[in-house]
């Protein structure tokens, strides 16, 4: 394995798991498998706060960054090796 391939795979783990966790923190909206989980016991108290706003934008933000390292290791694969 050469290292681009596994400097990737290790950033691509890191940014999953950091990943996962900015989606646990969501508070849930109600519906779907959050309310499986318990998550739909909690009231909503109306809008939304700054917090949520910018965990939205980090989350979505990760998000793109995990996209962005699969396709990178994608093109690695393809036409690194």
């Amino acid at each position: 394995m050469t290292w681009p391939v596994m400097t990737l795979s290790i950033i691509l783990c890191v940014i999953s798991v950091i990943l996962t966790l900015f989606v646990l923190l969501h508070k849930s909206k109600g519906g779907g498998l959050s309310d499986l989980f318990g998550g739909g016991v909690s009231t909503s108290m109306g809008g939304h706060s700054v917090a949520e706003r910018n965990l939205d934008r980090l989350t979505v933000v990760v998000g793109v960054l995990w996209l962005a390292c699969i396709v990178a290791l994608l093109a690695v694969y393809r036409y690194g090796a």
